[in-house]
């Protein structure tokens, strides 16, 4: 079979570093770009991968994903946000599309790994005989959150050459070999949703018009009316338009079965507990009895000490020793024992204490 790597590129400085150094190991590379959306006018990701790939001199195909990124990705977005939840979709596009459906049709032309340009670092631990997932080097750029609901076969087919250098050493690598990505910026955290609107959004996806509701008071008092509770996320202060003698009002939670938000102030967004499900643990098989970890419940924070109890197949609760602010349904929550991620689970809810 050929040996040949497949590296996922976005046309972006990373994925064409990550490419370069590669082909500096001397491995033989296929670039995959892939198409996500329908297209409208000059697919830029794709000239500008399809111009690396030259330079560098390996070939280079776009792959249309647009059908699998919207049933995968798009659509359980939607579904999340219309039930109240506040889901990662780049955690969920990690795991259904760039080492799902991509990584799929990758080992269909050949290649048994497949590259990106994530910061993080993998090893091979023979004693368990698992892949382990690593957070990077530098931890500025660290995305080992984002990975945590990958599998061990994905794992293992996984290659990630960014894991150990800096943004800086990547950028001064990709100039210096004078590749075309070199001074491009860094993507968007959510590419369908590059204005950030997601209320506009999900209205365009669904075509459907979301009534107005109560915005309550966390003692039940009304307060206003909301505008659609797929404009509202665990946390938000901005965009409320209620005022009160209450001073600073934050959304606690998203209530659809009643189309209710929830308002507070911000230390009621306090909470030490939360129950996760959709657990995938990647360091070990299962955890056994309450374990010592540290936790991350979004991606751009440090993680936090906390004990993790597996209370299901699936299932865990997890107890911080400090609590932490919206704690919110929907997002991944990941587990580190120190640099090893041992795991990531979907946040389900959360409560005051342990």
């Amino acid at each position: 079979m050929c040996q040949t790597i497949a590296v996922a590129m976005s046309g972006g400085v990373d994925s064409s570093a990550a490419a370069l150094l590669l082909q500096r190991e001397g491995h033989d590379l296929l670039g995959l770009t892939l198409r996500l959306f329908e297209p409208r006018g000059v697919d830029q990701a794709s000239e500008d991968a399809a111009a690396v790939a030259g330079q560098l001199g390996f070939s280079h195909r776009t792959l249309d994903m647009s059908r699998e990124f919207q049933a995968g990705v798009i659509a359980p977005f939607v579904a999340a946000y219309e039930e109240g939840r506040t889901p990662n979709p780049c955690v969920r596009c990690n795991r259904a599309i760039k080492f799902g459906a991509l990584l799929q049709k990758a080992r269909e032309l050949g290649c048994e790994h497949l590259a990106t340009g994530h910061y993080a670092r993998l090893n091979f631990d023979p004693g368990s005989g698992r892949w382990l997932l690593k957070k990077a080097a530098h931890l500025d750029k660290d995305q080992s959150y984002v990975l945590s609901m990958l599998t061990q076969d994905q794992l293992g087919s996984a290659r990630f050459p960014l894991g150990e250098r800096s943004k800086e050493e990547v950028r001064t690598l990709a100039h210096a070999a004078g590749l075309t990505s070199a001074g491009k910026g860094d993507s968007q955290d959510i590419c369908f949703i590059p204005d950030g609107d997601y209320g506009a959004f999900i209205r365009r996806f669904t075509g459907r018009n979301y009534p107005q509701g109560p915005f309550v008071y966390e003692d039940g008092t009304q307060l206003g009316w909301h505008q659609g509770i797929v404009d509202y996320t665990v946390g938000q202060r901005r965009g409320l338009g209620v005022s009160s003698g209450l001073g600073r009002l934050y959304v606690k939670a998203v209530q659809p079965e009643d189309n209710m938000v929830v308002l507070s102030r911000n230390d009621s967004l306090f909470a030490s507990t939360l129950t996760a499900d959709s657990l995938n643990l990647i360091a070990c098989q299962r955890l056994d009895g309450p374990v010592r970890l540290a936790a991350k419940i979004r991606y751009r924070m440090a993680e936090q000490p906390c004990t993790v109890e597996q209370t299901g197949e699936e299932t865990l609760r997890l107890t911080f020793d400090q609590p932490q602010r919206a704690i919110t349904p929907g997002q991944t929550v990941a587990l580190y024992d120190g640099d090893v991620v041992v795991g990531g689970a979907v946040i389900r809810a959360s409560a005051p204490n342990g």
